[in-house]
């Protein structure tokens, strides 16, 4: 078993070391506006109403950090 865990080990760790960056022709699929956070303005719009009803609360959807003040 233990042979097994260090072989799977030694294995993932070789994968992940040939992984090459993307060129950049195959930048332009990354760079599509469908693939940023917050592509979908009305879906957006929907699941901050679903959330300031389940929350009870409104607003400071972008704003990071607390209450504490800590950010």
């Amino acid at each position: 078993m233990r042979r097994l865990a260090i072989a799977m080990l030694a294995l993932s760790c070789a994968a992940c070391a040939t992984m090459t960056p993307p060129k950049p022709w195959e930048k332009g699929d990354l760079a599509r506006p469908s693939m940023t956070i917050g592509s979908d303005p009305l879906g957006d719009r929907g699941n901050a109403h679903v959330y300031e009803s389940k929350e009870m609360t409104g607003g400071g959807g972008s704003v990071g950090g607390g209450g504490c003040g800590c950010n």
